[in-house]
């Protein structure tokens, strides 16, 4: 998968020094079968670099106390620097709320349309954690082009389940389209399963945001080095198709 090339002229300068990781591990507070930091063990061990927490029904505490021990554990688990130290490969993310992100020194905040813009996101978690935006059509997309997003979320690509109101499906003819338009990191996200793992990586996804295929597999972490398998053989697929 691609990482970001430099910025498109009168874009503010984001450009991220790493390859984007392939796939993007979230945990949802809803779907947790064992620990919160079990399954992040389990999610390093199989070679994840890119880790959320949403917890859209935890209170304020709730989320702050399970986000300060991911935040805390993850760089850990994966061998990594501090959040602050950059660049790096591996980041813990949390979902919507800027100001948890802040105080658990969390790599990264993910926000949605309806959520702090990314400029108001990022005034918050500082120049150092990435902000990653939501995006649901070409519109919403531009904007984020143009804004200091780290990353561009686009979807959701399939039928979800783990959003009480999802958006319009976008599939992945729109999502090739997206491709074109941007040369931020992409993260496909909504309804992506291990079958149709490759597909959207071949629509053009830097990376897949998986929520319920990792959670509720018998085993995760399997199914994480499966998903992360199919991105290794497109990848060089990709590249040995380029080169012919």
């Amino acid at each position: 998968m691609k990482g970001a090339e430099p910025p498109i002229s009168g874009r503010p300068s984001r450009q991220i020094d790493i390859v984007f990781p392939p796939l993007y591990a979230i945990i949802d507070a809803d779907l947790v079968k064992t620990s919160e930091l079990s399954f992040a063990e389990m999610m390093a061990e199989s070679g994840v670099a890119l880790l959320q927490y949403r917890g859209k029904h935890s209170t304020s505490r709730e989320l702050f106390e399970i986000c300060a021990v991911l935040a805390r554990e993850w760089p850990r688990l994966t061998g990594n620097a501090p959040a602050g130290e950059l660049p790096q490969a591996s980041r813990f993310i949390v979902n919507d709320r800027a100001d948890i992100a802040a105080l658990v020194g969390a790599g990264g905040v993910h926000v949605g349309q309806d959520d702090l813009g990314v400029e108001q996101a990022r005034a918050i978690v500082g120049p150092h954690a990435w902000v990653g935006v939501s995006t649901h059509n070409l519109d919403q997309v531009a904007a984020a082009d143009k804004n200091s997003a780290d990353y561009i979320a686009f979807g959701p690509i399939f039928p979800t389940t783990t959003k009480e109101r999802p958006d319009p499906v976008v599939g992945l003819d729109l999502l090739a389209q997206v491709r074109r338009r941007t040369r931020k990191p992409l993260v496909a996200i909504g309804g992506i399963t291990l079958d149709r793992a490759e597909d959207v990586y071949r629509a053009g996804a830097d990376s897949l945001a998986v929520t319920r295929d990792l959670m509720a597999a018998p085993d995760p972490a399997a199914r994480a080095r499966a998903f992360l398998q199919t991105a290794a053989r497109v990848c060089q697929s990709m590249r040995g198709g380029a080169a012919s």
